[in-house]
């Protein structure tokens, strides 16, 4: 099968995580510090169980004007966390980012967060993804599919 890219050739190994208890100024700041877009929530036994985006804060805690200081990871993670296996492969881990409408794929084996790809990785690495990806992508200007 030569030719073909796995999620674990084009992963970040290096993800940023916090405890469910961690507050939403504590996850906003980890994500300016490491300038992230998410960040993957891990229990105590550091298994993910849900991820924290930039969209997740301003629709639930921004908007409804909620204290940042207050609200936990906990309160307005998504869960169930969506992720992918780390021998699948780019197109595999595309048409999961486009049935289920997202841009980030935690990456996980046996149970414990391995690194993370997102929708630009996936471009990046195999332009050809872009039709399949392209409404998540460019939500505003859709790309056409031939």
């Amino acid at each position: 099968m030569a030719g073909i890219i796995s999620v674990s050739d084009i992963m970040s190994v290096n993800v940023k995580t916090v405890h469910p208890d961690a507050t939403v100024i504590e996850v906003a700041q980890k994500m300016l510090k490491f300038d992230v877009g998410s960040i993957v929530v891990v229990d105590s036994s550091l298994r993910p169980v849900g991820i924290v985006t930039e969209r997740d804060i301003l629709r639930d805690v921004v908007i409804p004007r909620l204290p940042i200081d207050v609200v936990t990871a906990l309160e307005i993670m998504t869960k169930p966390l969506i992720s992918i296996s780390p021998d699948m492969s780019v197109e595999q881990a595309a048409k999961l980012m486009s049935d289920k409408k997202i841009k980030k794929l935690p990456v996980v084996e046996r149970k414990k967060l391995v690194g993370i790809v997102t929708s630009m990785d996936l471009v990046r690495t195999e332009p050809k993804l872009l039709t399949q990806l392209g409404d998540l992508i460019c939500p505003y200007y859709p790309v056409k599919k031939k």
